[in-house]
């Protein structure tokens, strides 16, 4: 089942665009806030400050670190993250509405952004 970030945390997500092809979210937290856990479809996320957040998956964590500006894939995933930095976190996510040209079963078995 699918965990809109819209609904499960609207503190922090904000719709900012949307069409048939696209939806985008802005994201905004502060130190130490936690998320409830959501999901993404494959994505495209712009960071708009830096920041350094813990995402958990299943029993999984992974930390990252990533400047203001970046622009990172993320792979479809269900999550919740951790603000563990000094400094609020704002990003931008581009969330494809298309579906995905790999089966669900071969996609890539990642958490957090990609470099490519």
């Amino acid at each position: 089942m699918t965990k809109d970030p819209l609904e499960t945390n609207p503190g922090n997500y904000r719709l900012a665009f949307e069409n048939d092809r696209v939806r985008v979210l802005e994201y905004t937290d502060t130190p130490g806030h936690v998320t409830t856990e959501h999901s993404h479809p494959d994505s495209v996320m712009i960071t708009a400050s830096t920041f350094r957040r813990r995402l958990s998956s299943t029993g999984k964590d992974a930390e990252v670190e990533l400047p203001s500006g970046a622009a990172r894939w993320v792979p479809a995933q269900e999550h919740s993250g951790e603000n563990i930095g000094e400094t609020d976190t704002h990003a931008f996510f581009v969330e494809l509405k298309e579906p995905a040209p790999v089966p669900p079963g071969h996609r890539e078995n990642r958490l957090g952004p990609a470099e490519s």
